[in-house]
């Protein structure tokens, strides 16, 4: 059944309640993954261990999310929403923990896995529970909510990690994460509406099977993709084509049977959804492949310390969050076509100046571009979210969740690879800072070329909300 709301309602006081429990939690899931981002080098120091080693802090943790992602909407069917919130959380205050009291370099990956597995389960679940509570009404007042975490982890995460690593020990990259989890459950447990009680719902097994280590090798082909040799890499390509087949098999078993599947890809038979799923991998790709460029070049080519390098991006942070807000209420009013397009172009020229920067380019310009990608980030992206739960009733939206959240999580894992190779091409023999200049300068404008592909393909966007349309 669809609903059919009109936009123009107000919100219900419960889901603001509802929203705010649970980004409590979510803040911790988001920050962690981007504080730890910019401390593997500390961490190989401190652990002793290589380079190859460490990056499985951030490996392993991803790996787990892609297992961990899809069988939520099974387990949200299984226990309820609240149990199931109430139990990731834990997972992952636990996980974060144990982190923190890591030993060795094994010791601390094998806790990252803990981490990302209540991890993996909280990101889309945080989705479904406030779109549950809304009902399907507001969906674009709501969503510009539910994607603050989105918003801030990217930005004030490499702030907050370059202040750990600066002024404290590397423990505390994972110590940060307690308060979160601790109030994110005891909101979790007093606000959010009590679950029916457990039901027995047959588990798709060959759908896990098939699956989970097949978003787990796409995910782990392109998280190698960046290091030199690209996408010509053994690391990369066997993974990537045992990914492809897994999930491609999954969607065959998926069409198949008659049974629950482990996530309902049907559908993406819906225009929005699949749309939506479309464009939040491509926004993905321009988000995350240029948050990869950025960090790298205020350290190598202006010199930046870790912190300066996260400070320097808190304007892209604020742009998004001045425009998300008008971004969700628009979506409402008119639909995503032209909103997303006009994003896409606000991006465009938010990261067109990147590609002539060099050694004696303003920092305020760099701000100032960076103010305005921001914003054009935050017209996307509220509107691609709100989009994908469109017409959906409720017990659709858990796979819904999934799959946007799988979309967007492949297109940054893509983009961050993609960008990495063309910047090792491109920067590839330069001996002088202008020369490294330069090699960002071709990398840019692989990152406007994707931002102006988004802008093209957002017209194909459905130009009204469905239930506008019926």
């Amino acid at each position: 059944m669809t609903t059919t709301q009109t936009a123009s309602a107000r919100v219900d006081p419960h889901v603001w309640w509802t929203a705010g429990a649970v980004l409590v939690g979510a803040l911790a899931v988001l920050f962690d993954t981007t504080i730890v981002a910019v401390g593997l080098g500390t961490l190989a120091r401190e652990l002793h261990a290589g380079f190859a080693t460490i990056q499985w802090v951030t490996t392993g943790y991803l790996l787990a999310l892609g297992i961990a992602v899809p069988v939520t909407g099974w387990a949200q069917r299984s226990l309820g929403g609240k149990r199931l919130w109430i139990i990731a959380l834990s997972v992952f205050l636990v996980g974060s923990i144990l982190s923190s009291l890591a030993w060795s370099a094994g010791s601390l990956i094998a806790f990252r896995v803990i981490q990302g597995l209540g991890g993996g389960i909280m990101l889309p679940l945080m989705a479904t529970i406030v779109m549950q509570a809304a009902h399907g009404r507001n969906i674009g007042k709501v969503m510009s909510v539910v994607s603050l975490p989105a918003v801030l982890g990217p930005i004030l995460g490499p702030v907050v990690g370059g202040a750990i690593l600066q002024h404290l020990h590397w423990s505390w990259m994972f110590w940060v994460n307690v308060p979160f989890c601790v109030i994110g459950i005891a909101l979790a447990i007093i606000i959010l509406p009590r679950d029916q009680p457990f039901r027995r719902v047959p588990f798709d097994g060959l759908g896990f099977v098939l699956l989970a280590p097949g978003l787990a090798g796409l995910l782990w082909a392109l998280s190698n993709s960046g290091e030199p040799g690209g996408f010509a890499r053994v690391d990369v390509l066997l993974p990537l084509i045992a990914g492809v087949v897994l999930v491609v098999l999954f969607a065959v078993h998926t069409l198949k049977t008659k049974e629950q599947p482990l996530v309902d890809i049907r559908l993406l038979k819906s225009r929005p959804l699949a749309s939506a799923s479309l464009l939040l991998f491509l926004s993905g790709t321009a988000l995350y492949g240029a948050m990869i460029l950025l960090p790298l070049f205020f350290q190598q080519v202006h010199g930046s310390s870790v912190l300066e390098a996260g400070m320097l991006l808190i304007p892209q942070g604020i742009g998004t969050l001045a425009s998300r807000s008008i971004a969700g209420r628009l979506s409402d009013a008119m639909g995503p076509r032209w909103l997303v397009v006009i994003g896409f172009v606000i991006v465009v020229l938010g990261t067109l100046p990147f590609a002539f920067v060099g050694t004696g380019t303003s920092r305020w310009l760099i701000m100032l571009s960076l103010l305005v990608r921001g914003a054009g980030l935050g017209v996307v992206t509220v509107p691609l979210m709100a989009l994908g739960f469109r017409g959906l009733d409720r017990a659709q939206m858990p796979d819904a969740s999934i799959i946007t959240r799988i979309a967007s999580q492949l297109g940054g894992a893509f983009g961050a690879g993609l960008l990495a190779v063309v910047l090792a091409a491109s920067t590839h023999g330069a001996s002088t800072i202008g020369e490294l200049a330069l090699g960002f300068d071709q990398a840019f404008w692989w990152a406007t070329g994707l931002a102006a592909l988004g802008a093209v393909l957002s017209v194909s966007l459905p130009r009204r909300n469905p239930e506008e349309a019926e």
